[in-house]
């Protein structure tokens, strides 16, 4: 299990930070994890779920 920080989430997704967010408040994106009071990380699990979802949504409109 790993634990990513925000700028490796951007560098993966390639969304904006205020992006992320923004998914977050929309329940479309993994929700962070608390490391501390003023940190946090996403599990790169769930992240790559996510991508992985977005391909699978691609591919499938593309069928269509």
């Amino acid at each position: 299990m790993k634990i990513l920080r925000l700028n490796h989430v951007i560098d993966t997704t390639g969304l904006s930070r205020s992006t992320v967010y923004k998914y977050i408040s929309e329940g479309t994106f993994p929700k962070p994890i608390s490391l501390g009071e003023r940190s946090v990380g996403w599990l790169e699990s769930e992240v790559m779920d996510w991508l992985l979802a977005r391909i699978e949504e691609r591919d499938l409109s593309s069928i269509r």
